[in-house]
Parts: C-alpha cells; structure tokens; sequence
C-alpha cells in the first residue's frame, strides 16, 4: 500500500515541477548586436530590455574590417549570423548592401524618423534608409597628452616629429590612415588617382612610420592612459573611456580633428538571417528618441550628431562639434581603387 501511495504522489509532485520548470525557463526575445567597442552604453541596452521585456546581448569589433571578417565566417553570404544588428560605417556599408546581406528596413517601423538630422540622412550612403538608419556622425581624432608634448602643431604633421618617436601609435585603418596622408598633401581621403594614393603611402613610409609604436585599433586607449603613448590616433570615446577617473590626464588632453580628415557616418542595419527582425527594428527606432539619444551623447560626450531634437537635451559638453566635421571629409567605398588601397596598406604597413 505504501508504495501504491508514494508513487502518484510523486509523479504529482513531478509534474508540478516540471511545469514550474518549463515556466520558469521561458525564454524572452534576445536582440544580438555587434558593435563597435565604447560605442553603445549598455544603460541603454538595459532600458531597452526593460521596456520591451527581452534579453540584449552585445559583441565587439575594433575595426570595420574585423567586423567583415566574422560576418564572413560565419556564414552571412548564407543567411547564417549570429547577431541581429551591426554598425558598419559607410564605405562598408555599401559594400554589405551590395552584397546583399542587409536585411530592408521598413521606415513605417521607424516613427522617430523626423528626429533625424536631414543634413546627415542626405550625406549618409543610404540616403533615403533603404538598409539602413543612421546612428552617429563622427571622426577619428588625434589626442595628444600636453603634460608630455606642450608645443604641438593641430596637424598630421606632429606624426613626422622624431623627438616623438616611440610615443605615438595611429590606427591599423587603411582608410583612416592613408585618408590622413592624403588630406595632408592636399589630396581627397577617397581619391582614386593611382599617383596619389602612392605618395600617401611614401609619406607613411618615410615620415609617419618611423615614429610610431606600432599600428593599433585595439590597445591605443589602454596605451594612452597607461602613459606609454603622448600621442594617438584614433577614436577619442576610446581614449576618454579608458581615462576616465584619471582627472590630471583628462585636463592633459589635447584633441584635434585635423581639417579634410576621414569623416564617417556609422549606422544601424539588420544583418540578413536575423531571427528578430521587428524587435530590431523597435531598438532602432529607441535609439532615436531624443532622450536616449541624448544618453548616448552624454555617456561617450558626444555632440548629438544624428538627433537633432537631442541636441536640446545633452547635459556635457562634447569633445567635439558638430561644426568641426563639416570641415571633414566623409570616406566613401573605394569602389576601382580598392585594389590601391590594399597594395599601399601593405606596403606602408610591412616591416622589413
């Protein structure tokens, strides 16, 4: 009797539990996004999961092309990715375009389109936001620590100073870093005159390279704040991410945006093979309430470049101007002259 008893109690009990197992085990919508690293504040990914009841998870990249790279390994020419969201800048995004590896987006989905800024939409590569919505206006920037060089010149001349050597380090970004040589010698940054893209890498060669550290898109903010670089090129919400708390430093830092420099305008798209395609577009649509825009900005002190209701809201003062990229040039996709950059990248970049 006693075994008669226990057995359905506990197949009862069992049941009950699986139950509250399957409950409790429920899965909530996860939105996956790749982004670049110190571009996204993870408070707002929390509000967004909050509001929305999902799950977020983000991944990073350095570079437009490591982001490429892993996109291509894993298998998005076959609809197969592991994220939802990526935030290719505009020469790349073009080419991922091309390539057929966006998915459209559905402006009706995107009810805080009047909040963005027309002037950049019309700039963007996707101007009428076919594929894409443009999330930030910006550039590459050089930051110098004055405590360490008090005289400096705000051009790209300062990477020819060998009383620098081996305090400065420029980003592993051929388009960034020939696109600098250019502008300085008086030349487009998407200039595809054979000529002049071959005296933008001999003047890396001979000028640029000999000073520097090394090449770097990952390391330049630790490198920085660490002491070991007085001078980086790169992206300055990396560089002020790793310094912040360091007060000295921070008042130390010189940034300047030299006139005609790389420009660009980074963008929010869905990858093809997405498995949340309206949750996606929903987190797009979130980032440009001006409110949340206004976040972004003040997390990375940022202008609101691409809200421009936001710009009403932001409480810091940014870095830098909206009005200093107009003095910039946006880089484009190098279309024929691809091939150029690359030959020149490797050979600027080869040691011998």
């Amino acid at each position: 009797m006693k075994r008669k008893i226990v057995f359905p109690v506990l197949a009862t009990l069992l049941v009950f539990a699986f139950a509250s197992v399957t409950v409790s085990c429920e899965r909530r919508p996860t939105l996956r996004i790749y982004v670049w690293t110190h571009y996204l504040p993870e408070s707002i990914t929390r509000q967004f999961e909050q509001e929305f009841d999902v799950r977020v998870t983000m991944d990073y990249y350095a570079s437009n092309e490591e982001m490429f790279a892993r996109l291509i390994a894993g298998g998005i020419d076959r609809g197969r990715t592991g994220f939802d969201i990526a935030f290719p800048s505009g020469d790349f995004l073009t080419i991922m375009e091309r390539q057929g590896w966006l998915e459209p987006v559905d402006r009706n989905l995107i009810t805080n389109f009047a909040n963005i800024d027309p002037v950049i939409l019309a700039k963007s590569a996707d101007p009428h936001m076919e594929f894409s919505v443009p999330y930030f206006y910006g550039a590459a920037g050089i930051l110098v620590n004055t405590a360490m060089v008090p005289d400096f010149e705000k051009c790209w001349s300062i990477f020819a100073r060998e009383d620098l050597r081996g305090r400065m380090v420029m980003l592993d970004d051929k388009r960034e870093v020939i696109g600098g040589a250019l502008s300085y010698l008086g030349f487009s940054v998407n200039s595809r005159d054979p000529n002049e893209i071959a005296a933008a890498r001999d003047h890396i060669i001979n000028y640029w390279r000999p000073n520097l550290i090394r090449f770097d898109s990952e390391t330049f903010g630790r490198d920085f704040a660490s002491g070991e670089v007085w001078v980086v090129h790169g992206f300055p919400e990396v560089v002020f991410a790793e310094t912040y708390g360091n007060a000295q430093l921070m008042q130390d830092t010189v940034l300047f945006i030299p006139q005609g420099a790389p420009a660009y305008i980074g963008s929010m798209v869905i990858l093809r093979g997405s498995r949340n395609v309206e949750l996606a577009h929903k987190f797009m649509n979130f980032i440009h309430r001006p409110a949340i825009y206004a976040e972004f900005a003040d997390t990375f002190s940022f202008p609101a470049s691409a809200n421009v209701p936001a710009r009403a809201l932001t409480t810091t003062t940014p870095i830098f101007t909206v009005e200093q990229l107009y003095y910039t040039e946006l880089v484009h996709e190098a279309g024929p002259a691809f091939g150029l950059f690359e030959d020149a990248w490797f050979n600027a970049i080869r040691v011998e």
